[in-house]
């Protein structure tokens, strides 16, 4: 699973039958602090997110099992709205020490 944020949507009028009805989004790859990390991912979405919003992103066959995507041509599916990210306090401390360097 990664971390993301919505941050588009996509419109195809042609698409494969099987993703008609399904929406499609932009997601920003984020580290668990929030920061943007490099690309875009174009993801199904299962559970009705809205833009800015955290996201879980899974991919490959991961995706094909998200709710809807069976038998569907789905490489990323966006599967959870994220409420909060805590680290336990080692990995803040990492974290804390990068943003210094």
């Amino acid at each position: 699973m990664v971390l993301g944020r919505i941050v588009g949507t996509v419109v195809a009028s042609r698409k494969d039958p099987r993703l008609e009805g399904m929406k499609l989004l932009v997601v920003k790859p984020i580290n668990p602090e929030g920061g943007d990390e490099s690309g875009y991912v174009i993801a199904v979405d299962t559970v009705d997110s809205g833009y800015r919003e955290t996201v879980l992103l899974v991919s490959g066959s991961s995706a094909r099992m998200a709710a809807d995507c069976k038998d569907r041509p789905v490489d990323s599916a966006v599967v959870g709205v994220v409420d909060t990210v805590q680290l336990d306090a080692a990995h803040e401390s990492e974290l804390a020490s990068s943003r210094r360097k």
